[in-house]
């Protein structure tokens, strides 16, 4: 059985729940990276920055919402929600070097 969403044939279940759910469209411009962060080091001023610019999308993206675009507002409060996580190969690599630091001592 083949399945399709649109005109696209899903491969797979993560590829149908990003076509289903929507997971794959972000606002035009607008990187996953902004919101929860890149998966290599960060310097402190760079993180600073980072969040300040997210902090200030999410809040032009709320005002959108609070107008009427209901798009934009389910975007606020999905970009809000990306700031909370942690992408996996950071968090492992964090993890790694917790591990191996208390194994150590």
């Amino acid at each position: 059985m083949r399945t399709y969403i649109g005109t696209h044939r899903v491969l797979d279940a993560a590829e149908f729940a990003e076509l289903a759910l929507g997971m794959e469209e972000l606002p035009a411009g607008i990187d996953r990276d902004l919101f929860r962060g890149p998966l290599t080091p960060e310097t402190a001023e760079e993180r600073a920055a980072r969040l300040d610019v997210a902090r200030e999308v999410i809040a032009d993206l709320a005002a959108e919402g609070e107008a009427g675009d209901e798009v934009a507002g389910w975007d606020a409060l999905y970009a809000d929600a990306l700031t909370r996580t942690v992408p996996f190969l950071r968090a492992a690599r964090t993890a790694g070097r917790s591990a191996g630091a208390g194994a150590a001592a």
